[in-house]
């Protein structure tokens, strides 16, 4: 169970590594339903919407209610990717994985591995191209669900969140 005050990385995929977004539609209305049922019940640091799985970086704000919401979401996304494509069964393989991000190098490495998913999967040829992550964000000053600014004071600013985000460390993919 998530604890109060703590942050994890939040991921899971499609059942037998398929996809879980078929269409564009479906990253915008599974990032709307995750904003209905887990915001304020955490903060958002980064994320990144893969076509078969997805990653969130959060600080959990509310253990009980993130359960609730947690449960609801995947419960929601589920049923209508379900109702519209004609399917039937499990859309992600198995409960959703929370690792305990315990210190700051952690910190730093799971933001920019969050955020570098597309180019080392070779969805884009620069990440700020990719229109499911949160990059693109940090790029832009308008408001978002992200804890934009801590996460910028974290790196010592856009520079040197930029600068952080130019190194391509391929072996964390290969884990």
């Amino acid at each position: 169970m998530a604890e109060e005050g703590y942050n994890y990385h939040l991921y899971n995929r499609g059942n037998n590594k398929q996809k879980i977004f078929f269409e564009e539609a479906n990253y915008v209305f599974f990032l709307k339903r995750f904003a209905d049922y887990l915001l304020p019940h955490v903060d958002v640091f980064a994320y990144c919407l893969m076509p078969n799985h997805f990653h969130f970086f959060i600080r959990v704000n509310n253990p009980y209610e993130f359960e609730k919401g947690i449960k609801n979401f995947f419960i929601s996304y589920s049923k209508a990717i379900n109702k519209k494509y004609n399917r039937v069964g499990h859309l992600f393989q198995g409960r959703y994985k929370l690792q305990e991000v315990t210190d700051d190098s952690h910190f730093t490495r799971i933001i920019t591995y969050i955020h570098q998913n597309p180019y080392v999967a070779n969805l884009v040829k620069r990440m700020e191209d990719y229109k499911y992550s949160s990059y693109r964000s940090y790029l832009l000053t308008k408001p978002s669900m992200l804890e934009r600014q801590e996460v910028l004071d974290w790196f010592g600013g856009l520079e040197g969140f930029f600068e952080d985000h130019k190194v391509i460390v391929k072996k964390w993919f290969q884990e």
